[in-house]
């Protein structure tokens, strides 16, 4: 992203505002891992979207109007004997020249500087609750200002995420072709892991050969990766990765890159051993049957939650021919008997975060989607050991996730690339799984 997308994401927001408002948004801090170690940063996804600056321990000032600049930076000096140990940090003359800064301050300087710059504002916008420090600071710099200038001082807090959040929601052209970029990276990792799957293999080698392909590109896994075997996948979010892969067993493999901040999200559902059984390939077909289904819900002017009727119908209707469910297909719906092996909904919005931002509901109704939305669209069965059925279909875990980005006629599916039906997989899998 350059420096004018940015700007316009800012200039976007500081018009939800109003030109009396003053917006305080705080980037995320370094987290402990164990004694002097932390965990790799990750900069909060709506302090990176505004800004793109990607150092812990900064704030961002949006006052719309003032005089010397709207966009105020606040961040790490340089300091010559921690970049010794950690490397460059940006500092306040890049943070002008590289990210857009109006002014740039060193982050001591917040406490003193904010009460002032709060002045004359009408309200306040902020991301209260997201942390409890941070709200104090934010409290006591209100204290402070009303103490000086009184009513000239802000007197409403308004929550920044639906300023925001609907903002995100709608993906520009620059951050779909990110997306597109993520979403290739993964496509072609899910893809060579399929020549690589082969009965003995651990679920942590199939976690490694995705890591492999990720960080090859500079990228991360955008979640946890799930790489579940056997009954392991019906497990929805199995992250232990820890056992065999058992011949005549079924693979599901749940896992995206995480590229410049923006996330893909995939999942297939591979045989171990390369052949699909026959009740396999059954559930198989049925899990793929409801994706296309739903597939065809996505769309300008359809309703976010058209995919899922859509998907839960024909899964429905498949647990019902296979014998898994007995009773009229409408009356499981409205019971929601199906939910024992379907218990999720069919998809979620994607962008900087995995599951992310945006109410799928307005006004108690589901929202309509439009061009610039992303969804992902993932249907799925799960028979655990132990269901009310024949043993045969027990420990079966299906699901097929792609990504969409709604356009003005339809979809653009990101990841469709990755073999998908049966002949496909088998076909990718046709090497020596001995």
């Amino acid at each position: 992203m350059d420096a004018t997308e940015y700007a316009r994401r800012r200039d976007a927001l500081m018009s939800r505002m109003g030109d009396d408002a003053i917006a305080v948004i705080a980037g995320a801090g370094e987290c402990p891992r164990n004694r002097d170690v932390d965990y790799p940063f990750r900069q909060s996804s709506d302090f990176r979207y505004l800004t793109g600056f990607i150092e812990p321990d900064a704030v961002a000032v949006l006052a719309p109007g003032r005089a010397e600049g709207a966009f105020i930076l606040f961040s790490r000096e340089r300091d010559p004997l921690r970049e010794t140990w950690e490397g460059r940090t940006i500092g306040q003359a890049a943070a002008q020249s590289e990210y857009g800064g109006d002014a740039a301050y060193p982050i001591e300087e917040l406490d003193a500087m904010m009460p002032g710059l709060l002045a004359d504002r009408r309200s306040l916008v902020g991301d209260l609750g997201a942390d409890e420090t941070f709200d104090q600071r934010l409290i006591a710099w209100l204290s402070q200002a009303r103490a000086q200038v009184g009513e000239r001082a802000p007197q409403a807090v308004e929550a920044l995420a639906p300023l925001l959040h609907a903002e995100r929601l709608i993906k520009s052209p620059a951050e779909i072709e990110q997306m597109r970029a993520a979403a290739r990276i993964s496509a072609d990792a899910h893809t060579r892991l399929m020549a690589t799957i082969k009965p003995g293999m651990m679920e942590y080698q199939v976690e490694a050969e995705l890591l492999y392909d990720f960080r090859r590109h500079n990228g991360e896994p955008a979640y946890p990766i799930i790489a579940g075997g056997g009954a392991n996948a019906c497990v929805l979010h199995y992250i232990a990765n820890q056992d065999a892969l058992r011949d005549g067993d079924l693979l599901l493999v749940d896992a995206g890159v995480e590229l410049a901040g923006y996330a893909a999200d995939i999942t297939r559902t591979l045989p171990v051993n390369g052949r699909f059984s026959a009740e396999q390939r059954a559930v198989y077909e049925v899990v793929l049957a409801a994706q296309q289904a739903a597939l065809e819900r996505v769309g300008p002017g359809e309703s976010f939650n058209a995919a899922h009727q859509a998907a839960t119908r024909v899964l429905v209707e498949g647990l019902v021919d296979l014998g898994l469910l007995t009773g009229d297909v409408e009356a499981l719906i409205d019971s929601g008997d199906y939910r024992r092996y379907f218990m999720h909904r069919t998809g979620h919005w994607l962008g900087m975060d995995v599951h992310d931002v945006g109410p799928y509901k307005v006004d108690g109704d589901w929202r309509t989607l439009q061009p610039g939305m992303v969804v992902t669209v993932e249907p799925g069965l799960y028979i655990p050991p132990g269901s009310p059925v024949d043993t045969r279909w027990q420990g079966i875990g299906v699901r097929i996730e792609d990504d969409c980005v709604v356009t003005d006629s339809g979809h653009d599916n990101l990841t469709a690339a990755v073999p998908k039906t049966v002949e496909a997989i088998e076909a990718a899998m046709a090497h020596d799984n001995g």
